[in-house]
């Protein structure tokens, strides 16, 4: 099985420093916890399956079925993804929602209709307009990409359940309305994403 390349998300002091000196009760979580660490994927692609795959579901069942689709296909490239059937990519476990959009986008990428490396001159509200053109890309998976393979620093997704309840978990709170969400996403900026990883760790603690 070919091993897809994989790095850690870069941050370091500056980023972890700040974070504490605008968030006294995050500084002392992140205290606690140690240099949390977020592997990412590099390549966009495979990056941008791996946030499909995880769209609505456990990360138990995301590690099961990426695990059959480098099994089963092992390149995951535009081309290669293109050329199978979406019941031969559904048949790794996944719903055949996401297998098809799996295979359109393989297509798009492949025939030329879409050009995934241009994004990496836009900026984050850019990407995300125009990630969301394609069929079965929603806002947070798009923000996934952002993150979890273009490294952007200032990502706090609202649409992810784990950062939300990472959150919640934080400051004790039972309930947690989109206005106070964004008042903590605006106090962690320029490194929201850094929060985030954080804000991850506790949700699954």
């Amino acid at each position: 099985m070919r091993t897809i390349p994989t790095k850690l998300f870069d941050y370091g002091q500056e980023e972890i420093d700040y974070l504490k000196s605008v968030d006294e009760t995050l500084g002392a979580a992140m205290s606690r916890l140690g240099k949390v660490e977020r592997v990412i994927i590099p390549d966009l692609f495979t990056a941008l399956v791996y946030a499909i795959v995880g769209q609505l579901i456990s990360v138990k069942a995301v590690h099961t079925i990426w695990g059959r689709l480098q099994e089963r296909f092992e390149d995951i490239s535009p081309h290669h993804l293109a050329m199978q059937s979406a019941d031969e990519i559904q048949s790794c476990g996944m719903t055949m929602k996401k297998a098809v959009c799996i295979q359109q986008i393989a297509h798009a990428i492949d025939g030329g209709a879409f050009d995934l490396e241009t994004l990496h001159q836009l900026p984050d509200s850019e990407v995300i307009r125009k990630l969301t053109t394609l069929n079965g890309i929603g806002k947070w998976t798009a923000e996934m990409l952002l993150i979890n393979a273009m490294e952007r620093p200032d990502v706090v997704s609202w649409g992810d359940i784990a950062i939300r309840r990472g959150m919640m978990k934080l400051y004790g709170l039972q309930t947690l309305t989109r206005e106070q969400f964004d008042q903590y996403r605006i106090a962690y900026s320029p490194h929201g994403s850094v929060a985030s990883i954080y804000l991850w760790a506790l949700s699954f603690e």
